[in-house]
């Protein structure tokens, strides 16, 4: 009998509906009768799964056995074993001047009078956000060159990737102020303290910070919302939102459509009003008739014009791609040229080379008769 009652079950599972519903035997029908429960359950699951499409990676990734990323690991630069000492050594001296030559810039702005304008006002901003997001990525990366353990907590990282932003975010917008005010000093001399009054230039600067603030969350709930669960390992020296997004166990496609967009408000913005005021500035610099003023003109324009290149080029080229054609050798120095390098060179091409900077330094320091 138990032969025989093993193929019986087994012509009832291979059965189809119409044979199933001929069955005579209570035995068999209560057999039969859970045969098609079963089938019109996996029907109905079929359904609802072709109703939904395939699942994605996200919601796979949060079920209950998996786990998500508490760490990641920044890989930094590959180097030799010999190269390591030189790039630590050179990264600490570049830091090391940042803090020195943005510091300086900063105190004498604060101590000399002279300074207290509206052009000075901004450069102190300026060189207060180079000093903040170097320090917010250079002092790790120079633990991680001489250090074996290269992890930074989930925390951490998204804590940094918001600083970054806002204080980058908040400079592009305060080189198009920083523009406005050459253009009303070139083109409107006489009114210039009238118009670039201490209100507005104070309005102008809590505008900057509001940007960076608001993109900054845009940018950094957008990334961390997707789900991380492993690998781990950041091609990067810092966390930046282009190298973290390639982590994520879900379609990041959204998230470089809100890149571009946000890349588009923050970055070609600011340098579309800088373009359009420059215009206007050299139309203005062409009609005066001095050829000694037309070249101190040029002067300041071309100083201002050189670190807006530096830093904004280089940020849009990052954050504007799409992540698929990312490199990752690539985005380091892109991310290492607007983050270290423009914040290095600031003071030099902005400040120092200034005679009211030298004046104000002569006269802090009492080192020496302040220049005529």
């Amino acid at each position: 009998m138990k032969p025989r009652r093993a193929s019986q079950e087994e012509e009832i599972q291979m059965a189809p509906y119409s044979i199933l519903k001929k069955a005579s035997t209570l035995e068999d029908s209560s057999r039969v009768e859970e045969v098609i429960h079963s089938r019109m359950s996996q029907q109905v699951g079929k359904k609802e799964k072709w109703e939904r499409g395939p699942v994605s990676n996200q919601s796979v990734m949060q079920g209950p056995n998996k786990t998500f990323v508490t760490e990641f690991i920044l890989l930094g630069f590959t180097l030799s074993p010999r190269a390591t000492p030189l790039l630590f050594s050179a990264f600490l001296m570049i830091y090391l001047l940042i803090i020195l030559g943005n510091g300086l810039i900063f105190i004498l702005i604060c101590l000399d009078s002279h300074l207290h304008t509206p052009m000075y006002f901004f450069i102190g901003i300026l060189s207060m956000l180079d000093l903040g997001y170097t320090t917010t990525t250079v002092p790790q990366m120079l633990a991680h060159l001489v250090s074996q353990r290269k992890t930074i907590s989930y925390s951490s990282c998204v804590a940094q990737m918001y600083i970054f932003l806002v204080l980058g975010v908040t400079e592009s917008w305060l080189f198009a102020i920083m523009s406005i005010d050459r253009y009303v000093a070139i083109c409107h001399p006489l009114r210039y303290r009238v118009i670039m009054s201490p209100c507005l230039c104070g309005v102008m600067a809590i505008f900057c910070g509001l940007c960076g603030v608001t993109s900054a969350l845009v940018y950094t709930i957008f990334a961390m919302r997707l789900p991380y669960c492993g690998p781990n390992k950041i091609n990067h020296f810092f966390c930046e939102v282009p190298a973290v997004l390639k982590l994520a166990c879900a379609d990041t496609s959204v998230n470089d459509q809100v890149d571009f967009i946000l890349g588009f408000s923050v970055i070609l913005i600011p340098l579309s009003v800088i373009l359009v005021i420059y215009a206007n500035i050299f139309a203005s610099i062409l009609k005066i008739r001095s050829a000694q003023g037309r070249l101190k003109a040029f002067s300041t324009c071309a100083s201002h014009i050189t670190v807006v290149t530096m830093f904004c080029v280089p940020a849009m080229v990052m954050y504007m791609k799409p992540g698929s054609k990312a490199s990752p050798e690539e985005d380091k120095k892109l991310a290492l040229f607007y983050n270290v390098i423009s914040a290095f060179l600031n003071p030099v091409i902005y400040s120092l080379r200034n005679k009211d900077v030298k004046r104000a330094f002569l006269k802090v320091t009492g080192w020496g008769r302040p220049p005529e």
